[in-house]
This record gives C-alpha cells, sequence and structure tokens, in this order.
C-alpha cells in the first residue's frame, strides 16, 4: 500500500511540474489511453499468475 501511495504523489508531483512548466503529459492524454495501459498490465498480471 505504500507504494502505491507514494507512486501516486510522485505522479502527481510529476503531472505538476509539466503543467506548470507547459510541457505535453507524459501519458495517453485521454481515457482511452489510459485504459489501453491498463489492459496490457492486466493481462500481464493474468498471463502470469496462469503460467
Amino acid at each position: 500500500m505504500t507504494q502505491a501511495l507514494l507512486a501516486a504523489v510522485s505522479g502527481l508531483i510529476v503531472g505538476g511540474l509539466f503543467s506548470f512548466l507547459n510541457l505535453p503529459i507524459p501519458a495517453p492524454p485521454t481515457l482511452s489511453g489510459v485504459m489501453g495501459i491498463v489492459g496490457i498490465y492486466l493481462g500481464f498480471i493474468i498471463i502470469n499468475s496462469i503460467f
């Protein structure tokens, strides 16, 4: 749980920094792009749990 909280906090800091510096976001800017990343992660987890 601590790792997830630290990851969320660091993501908020990096996102805020990118916004402050007027840089493009280093992640997919749409929900479908984010869901694609989630799908890749879930696929990885599912296959590792089977094999």
